[in-house]
């Protein structure tokens, strides 16, 4: 009776009294009831997924290498037409595709006198980025007092800001040009004809600096510009500083052409409202250059490379999803008996969901990282040695990592239901 009698202890109380004690509750941790299924955490999910890459390196590999290809090339033909999209872009800007001119209507009478701070309150529109100003001094300039007075020539002298070259893209050959330092002085900047015509072709330094004469002042050159392909004008210019043009040759102020540069997508909104910004009184007697036809081959060109960077990724992106849905598809077939197992010793059909899903997302996410990497590295290279900018667009590289792992999600989902959607006698008997 001592062997039958009752015991004290967890082991020795009947079944029914230990679910009296946790009526409807689950105990945090507790592993022995089999009829609750196993949860598999995120890391146990993650090497069920390796395991069929690790058992198959090389049909891995390979699966990997057709999601790679793909991204290799969404990262080739969107990086190296964005480049040269790039170069073709500079040399269009380089011909004035954001430039304007806005200038009073000539013979008017009296004649159309813009404010002195036209290119400032131009400058106030929204979406210009750079303004600037010269204004025909009306003088004469002679390379030496014994010339003839009358004989100019064919040359202007223009009283030029600071800032001109900025917005006209010149460039100094020789010497330097205006600044605020020389804007009071008796000072001049040539243009590329003007010099020519003066015998002036550059300035050498350690030299004495040339000098001209205007009307009867006498002016030192202090810099040779290059030709200047967006105002022509100024080639056939010599430039004086704003102040010593007031000073030296009774100039008033009111500048002849002001130069504003704007955002190419705004160009005919700021030419309609920037007649009435400059001259407000009458804007009908202020004319506007339109903007360069070199603009609208510019925009075809973005719209034409938009199109060919979506038909392309789209075509590069299939591409590699069929590969590793196939390669998916695949191993589902191949792995029948794995999965029937799995099955027949309690892995439910979200945990099977779970295994080849991974799966196909690690295979897609290694491969498009590992092709984003090579895309990059040889659009450098090939732009690098083509002397074009570096452009790769940010959506390329995005779409690279996270294209792949959408391809993975989708690639995946068909293989893995229908390896979850296996009944385990089934897969076992095939195997």
């Amino acid at each position: 009776m001592t062997g039958d009698g009752p015991r004290h202890g967890d082991d020795a109380a009947p079944a029914g009294a230990r679910e009296h004690r946790v009526p409807g509750r689950r105990a945090a941790g507790r592993r022995d009831d089999p009829s609750r299924p196993v949860r598999l955490a995120p890391s146990d999910i993650l090497r069920l997924g390796l395991l069929g890459i690790r058992v198959r390196p090389m049909r891995a590999a390979l699966s990997a290498l057709g999601i790679s290809i793909g991204i290799l090339t969404l990262v080739l033909v969107t990086g190296i037409p964005a480049s040269s999209h790039g170069a073709l872009d500079r040399e269009l800007a380089a011909m004035g595709t954001n430039l304007l001119r806005a200038q009073p209507q000539p013979n008017q009478k009296p004649p159309v006198l813009l404010p002195p701070d036209a290119a400032k309150m131009a400058a106030r529109i929204g979406p210009v980025s750079r303004t600037s100003a010269v204004a025909n001094t009306h003088a004469i300039v002679r390379r030496s007092d014994r010339t003839d007075p009358n004989d100019g020539l064919g040359l202007s002298v223009l009283a030029g800001q600071d800032d001109l070259l900025s917005a006209v893209n010149g460039r100094v050959r020789s010497g330097r040009f205006l600044s605020p330092a020389t804007n009071r002085l008796p000072t001049v900047v040539l243009g590329h004809e003007a010099a020519a015509r003066l015998a002036i072709p550059r300035i050498v330094p350690g030299q004495e600096a040339p000098q001209v004469i205007i009307d009867q002042t006498w002016f030192t050159v202090i810099g040779v510009l290059d030709p200047v392909p967006l105002a022509e004008d100024l080639d056939r210019s010599v430039l004086v500083g704003w102040q010593a043009a007031e000073q030296e040759l009774g100039f008033d102020g009111h500048p002849t052409v002001v130069y504003v540069r704007a955002d190419e997508d705004a160009m005919e909104d700021v030419a309609d409202v920037l007649p009435a910004t400059v001259y407000p009184q009458l804007p009908g007697l202020v004319q506007v250059s339109r903007p360069s036809d070199a603009l609208a081959a510019k925009r075809a060109v973005n719209s034409t490379f938009s199109v060919l960077f979506l038909g392309l990724s789209g075509v590069a992106l299939l591409v590699g999803g069929i590969g590793v849905a196939n390669t998916m598809y695949i191993s589902v077939l191949e792995r029948r008996s794995e999965i029937g197992l799995r099955r027949a010793l309690g892995a439910n059909r979200g945990q099977i969901r779970g295994q080849f899903m991974t799966e196909s997302l690690v295979l897609s996410l290694l491969g498009g990282l590992s092709g984003t990497v090579i895309g990059v590295l040889a659009t450098v290279g090939y732009v690098t040695y083509q002397g074009w900018p570096l452009v790769i667009p940010l959506s390329a590289v995005a779409m690279g990592t996270g294209g792949a792992m959408v391809i993975g999600v989708l690639a995946g989902m068909y293989p893995s239901v229908r390896a979850a959607r296996l009944a385990p006698t089934e897969a076992l008997s095939t195997g």
